[in-house]
């Protein structure tokens, strides 16, 4: 996939204006992006529109308009761009209570390595977790993990065919699954590689 450069986005003008639409288009988009892993963990894969809208809603928030400040956004959010051959996703653990958060992330330690995709038929893909920075401490993890799966070139043309995805997490005190996912998150994803 394409990396963004300052030519894909809106001026700050532009994107008053189209923000609206352009927020439809991105919700509806996202809503086949997503896969809930058991009750308080979710995948939210990433794409070029995806991670548009991201530095789009950056460059509103900050007010950013000049070009070093467009260029740090981009630098910061292109390498969640998936490039064909791997998918990108914002790992979330989701607990509305803070003390129930905050008691689960300090058991949770080390989650972000035990997340899985797995295409029907092969070994399972483990995340390659945080990057850009380390999230996680010796008291806690974080409530938020950016990963990366690295596919290989037999997994993408089984999925070029008819190979279901299954997902999931093998933490200690937090085993779940999804097998399959469902068609039209496949389809979604499966757009994602060359």
């Amino acid at each position: 996939m394409k990396k963004l450069n300052c030519n894909d986005l809106f001026s700050l003008e532009q994107y008053a204006t189209e923000r609206a639409d352009f927020r439809s288009k991105v919700i509806a988009h996202k809503k086949h992006r997503q896969v809930r892993i058991g009750e308080h963990a979710t995948l939210y894969f990433e794409d070029r529109l995806t991670i548009q809208y991201q530095i789009q809603e950056m460059l509103r928030v900050e007010r950013i308009f000049e070009a070093e400040g467009i260029q740090e956004e981009l630098d910061a959010y292109n390498p969640l761009i998936p490039n064909g051959g791997n998918w990108t996703a914002t790992f979330m653990l989701e607990y509305a209570d803070e003390h129930e958060r905050r008691a689960a992330l300090a058991k949770l330690i080390g989650i972000e390595d035990k997340v899985w995709v797995e295409v029907a038929g092969f070994d399972k893909v483990y995340a390659i977790a945080d990057e850009d920075l380390e999230r996680t401490t010796e008291e806690k993890t974080s409530a938020v993990h950016f990963l990366r799966f690295e596919l290989t070139e037999d997994m993408i043309t089984a999925l070029k065919g008819t190979a279901v995805i299954n997902m999931g997490i093998a933490h200690d005190n937090y085993a779940f699954s999804v097998s399959p996912v469902s068609q039209p998150i496949r389809d979604s994803l499966c757009n994602d590689l060359h």
